[in-house]
């Protein structure tokens, strides 16, 4: 036991960990782009599969209750273990699934995953921390430093999956609102040049899909939910809701007042258009202002000492020279 612990604390073989490590993150990141070239097509066959599958549904709907048949089964290991130890109810959080749509999971089976993980992180972070700092290295820690490093973990773990989700979620909004200036310009031409709303946004969505494929899986959903949905209010906001964002709340309401009231569709999305534009340059140079604050450490760690030593170096060693010729 001693021999692992001293191998685990060694810290040459903690290098050899870190290196290892950076070499195989190096090597994933070169290789993600290449290997995810089809990500497309897959998801645009998996969005077309699901309005084949809500337009189905919808027309079961008439015959039974729409809530009811529209509510996808899943059963599992997750499930039973979630159902058995009712973590719905204990875990309760009443915008799971909004967090989960905005991050991209849809259905009950990502819910069912979201509790179980929440509810399973705590403990294992728990015993993984408390199995290192009681048997491997204790770090010189107090018993009650060893307590704070359990609880600390435990908080960590419980919160993690939020985070997680949290985390996915911002990362595909700012993919999302990168491109969507670009297809609201697209939709306009579409709709002024006489396609149905419909059509414009099936048309927006395949056009898109090389720029951001969330964003065209997002507007090949609104088409499925503008065909099955009683009320197309509806559609626009849960596209809304899934983005949560300003600019795409926007669109929605312009869109549902052009449907209530008939005002003309192309001057709210020309209006739209130009207001996204100027949302997306404001937070670019918001970026921009930030970036002389966020380069000042790495400038004082990495850029100063070579320049001292640039400006000194030859300095010092005509110095060392002349006293060398002195001695």
């Amino acid at each position: 036991m001693m021999d692992l612990a001293r191998t685990l604390t060694d810290p040459g073989n903690l290098i050899a960990v870190a290196v290892a490590v950076v070499v195989f993150a190096t090597i994933l990141t070169l290789a993600l782009p290449m290997l995810n070239r089809g990500g497309l097509d897959q998801r645009m066959k998996s969005v077309a599969q699901r309005r084949d599958e809500l337009r189905r549904r919808s027309r079961q709907a008439l015959a039974r209750d729409r809530e009811g048949n529209l509510r996808h089964v899943d059963e599992g290991f997750l499930k039973r273990v979630v159902d058995k130890l009712n973590l719905k109810t204990l875990l309760e959080d009443p915008k799971v699934v909004d967090k989960m749509a905005q991050a991209g999971f849809r259905g009950p089976r990502p819910v069912t995953t979201f509790y179980f993980f929440r509810f399973a992180a705590p403990f294992i972070l728990a015993v993984i921390a408390g199995g290192y700092v009681y048997f491997v290295n204790d770090f010189g820690l107090s018993s009650t430093m060893k307590l704070v490093v359990l609880m600390g973990a435990f908080v960590v773990g419980f919160y993690g999956p939020n985070l997680y989700v949290e985390n996915i979620a911002t990362k595909r909004r700012t993919k999302i609102m990168q491109a969507f200036p670009d297809a609201l310009d697209l939709l306009l031409i579409c709709v002024e040049a006489g396609m149905s709303i419909e059509a414009a946004i099936q048309k927006v969505s395949q056009e898109i899909g090389g720029s951001s494929i969330e964003l065209a899986e997002e507007l090949s959903l609104l088409v499925a939910e503008l065909s099955y949905l009683p009320e197309r209010r509806m559609a626009y906001e849960g596209l809304a809701k899934r983005t949560n964002h300003p600019g795409v709340k926007a669109v929605a309401t312009a869109m549902i007042q052009a449907e209530k009231y008939g005002t003309p569709l192309g001057t709210a999305l020309r209006v739209m258009a130009k207001e996204n534009r100027e949302m997306r340059l404001s937070a670019a140079e918001k970026k921009a202002a930030a970036l002389p604050a966020q380069l000042t450490v790495p400038m004082i760690l990495f850029f100063l000492p070579v320049l001292f030593v640039a400006i000194l170096g030859p300095a010092i060693i005509k110095v060392q020279d002349i006293l060398g010729k002195g001695g």
